[in-house]
Formats: C-alpha cells, structure tokens, sequence
C-alpha cells in the first residue's frame, strides 16, 4: 500500500498525542525547558472548563497536550494513580471522523467516544474514538472545517517565557507493551480494525541479552506515516524491560515515542545541556562501529561522546538514542531518531541497549 486511498481507514497522520498526568502547568514547563516545546494552546478555569487543565505545545509537527484533573475523584486521577503520568491519547487526524469512527466499531473495535461535533467562532471539528491496549485511545479528528489554535475550548496560549526549539520534527513511531501472549492480538486488531500491515517482526533471537528477552511486531498504516511497534515479553533468565514496565504501568501502555531529527548531534548536546538524561552503551560499542554499519558522516568520536547509536539496513543508516525514563516509575521514555535512508528501528543496536537498560534495572533493583 503505497498511497493513502487504498487504506480501509485514510489516515493523514498524527493529530497530537495526550499525557495524562498530576500537574499540567509544570509537566508543561518541562517540556518547554527542556525539550523546546513551544506553547500554542490552553483549556482550564480561565476557559470555562471547570473539569480540567490542558496545555497544548508543538514543536514542528508533534503536537502533545498535557491535562490535569482539577479535582479530586475524576477517571484522569485514577489512571495516573495506576500508571503515572503516562500516554492516554493517541489521535489520528482523519478526514471523516464519522466514517472512521463506524468502519472500526463495525470491524470489531471496542467505542470509546461516539462522533461529537464541537464548534466555536473558528469552525468545527468532529471528534471519535476507540480503545486500543491497556487504557489507551485512539481519537479521529477531522478539521478541515476549523481555523482556531487547536480545537474548540481552548485559547491561545502564549507565556512570557520563551525557549529555543530543538529541531524535533515529527513523531517517527510510538511503541506499545502489551502482555505476555498479547502481541499477535494487538497485531490482528491492527490489521483487522484498522487495516495496518506488518512491517517488521523481531523475536527473542533477535531481541534478547543473557539475562532478557522481547519480542516486537511494527505495524504500519498505508501511507507509511503511523508506526506503531508492538511487544511482549520473552521468557529469559531474569525480569525483561518489558515485564518491569507492566509491573509499574500495571498493564500495557505506551512504552516510547520515537521523535525524529534532522540533526541528532546538535539536538542530544542541547538537550543534555539543558538536563535530560540519555541510557549510555560501553565505550567499547563505538570501536567496532565502522566494522558493523560501514563509513557514516558524523565523526564517531562525537557519536561516542553523546551516546548515539548507529545501525545499517539495505536503505541506508539511522542515529538513534533513548532517554531514561522520563517519570520516577521505569515506564514512559523519548527515543530521537534522524533516518539517513534506513526504514528499520535499529536491530543491530537491541543488544547494547537493552543491557544498558538491564543495568539501569539492577540500579533499580527490578532486574
């Protein structure tokens, strides 16, 4: 599938992507601070919304929209007692929501929010929903009937306070952790509800460590622009990344959103500059690396010094590095990637990572 008309479900690509999480003006803060968000909307008291806070920031076209409970006993709270700030929406914008909305519901989706058409003086946006794994939604938004800053109820939104942008571009992939036995569901309901094909498929051989395994299966949409990789654990010798994530998300969730760039260099020195901590490979990962992925551009003494991994497929070489996680509980975390050609998601570096993952376990004393 090549173009998106062929799709059973067109999608133009990701609308935006919602963390719940306990405090929204100051979760927002630190993705302006330091990850170069940019703030461009608001909903909350001052709007009329006496349910909820949501900040909405944007950085080339990622859009994520951070919202709060404003009071106690709400379903918001709830999830994020269970699982931590953590990814709640995942939305695709669409160019019929209504139509989206009954095909999937009909091939078998569970419904999460019947069409809605929600108007202010910019327009109209319809919106639908559907649950995907674990408490995770997937929204269609269709817009093409509205001029405001996001959607209906929210203001602009423009602090004083400004930071530089990073050079993050757009939302490469987002991965899910499902349990055990649970992959070739979520596979199928892809396939089936939503009409993704599989692109790539890993096994334990592939993705595992003396200690750990994994398997993972990437679903894409036709026109290539929504990847979603999917994994389970593996039986190994001891607790997998996968198995400590169920256990603090207690269930599937989004385990990482893959943010590409067009200069990894410069976008990982200032986003350590400004404090966010990346997992680190051996030095001894970069002795070897012009044996494994052949000449590259970036000098490798630089790639050492950042913590950036390389790998080769038959298209060309990716860049790619893996913050820690990003909340106190080992769940959520950000991968940057910059795609020199390569469509894969970096095989030949499942191995060094996951044992600088293993070592962050034993710290933790989850291994």
């Amino acid at each position: 599938m090549n173009s998106n008309t062929e799709d059973i479900l067109p999608i133009n690509g990701t609308d935006y992507v919602e963390l719940y999480v306990g405090n929204a003006l100051q979760a927002a803060y630190y993705y302006q601070t330091a990850w170069g968000f940019q703030p461009l909307a608001f909903s909350g008291l001052e709007t009329g919304n006496t349910e909820t806070a949501s900040y909405v920031l944007r950085q080339g076209k990622i859009t994520l929209v951070l919202t709060a409970p404003l009071h106690k006993g709400t379903y918001i709270g709830e999830f994020v007692d269970k699982h931590g700030d953590g990814v709640r929406t995942v939305a695709f914008w669409v160019d019929d929501a209504e139509k989206a909305y009954y095909d999937t519901v009909g091939r078998g989706a569970k419904s999460f929010m019947e069409p809605v058409t929600e108007q202010d003086a910019d327009g109209t946006v319809v919106r639908s929903g559907i649950h995907t794994y674990g408490d995770v939604v997937h929204l269609f938004v269709e817009r093409k009937d509205y001029n405001g800053v996001f959607l209906p109820g929210f203001k602009a939104w423009a602090p004083a306070y400004e930071v530089e942008p990073l050079g993050l571009e757009y939302v490469d992939h987002m991965v899910g952790n499902v349990g055990w036995n649970e992959m070739n569901v979520w596979v199928k309901f892809y396939e089936d509800v939503l009409g993704f094909k599989q692109i790539i498929s890993f096994d334990d051989k592939d993705i595992s460590t003396d200690y750990t395994a994994l398997m993972s299966k990437v679903m894409s949409n036709g026109n290539g622009r929504i990847k979603f990789p999917i994994n389970e654990p593996a039986e190994g010798r001891k607790k997998s990344q996968i198995e400590e994530y169920l256990d603090f998300n207690h269930g599937p969730g989004v385990q990482h959103i893959a943010m590409a760039t067009d200069d990894v260099v410069t976008t990982v020195r200032e986003l350590r500059r400004r404090g966010v901590e990346f997992l680190r490979v051996p030095a001894t990962y970069y002795e070897s690396l012009t044996e494994r992925v052949g000449n590259i551009e970036e000098e490798i003494e630089i790639l050492g010094e950042l913590g950036i991994l390389v790998d080769r497929d038959d298209e060309g070489y990716l860049l790619q590095i893996f913050t820690k996680p990003l909340e106190h509980r080992p769940t959520l975390f950000i991968e940057i990637i910059q795609r020199k050609g390569a469509k894969s998601f970096g095989k030949g570096n499942f191995k060094a990572l996951f044992e600088a993952i293993e070592r962050e376990q034993a710290l933790r004393g989850t291994l």
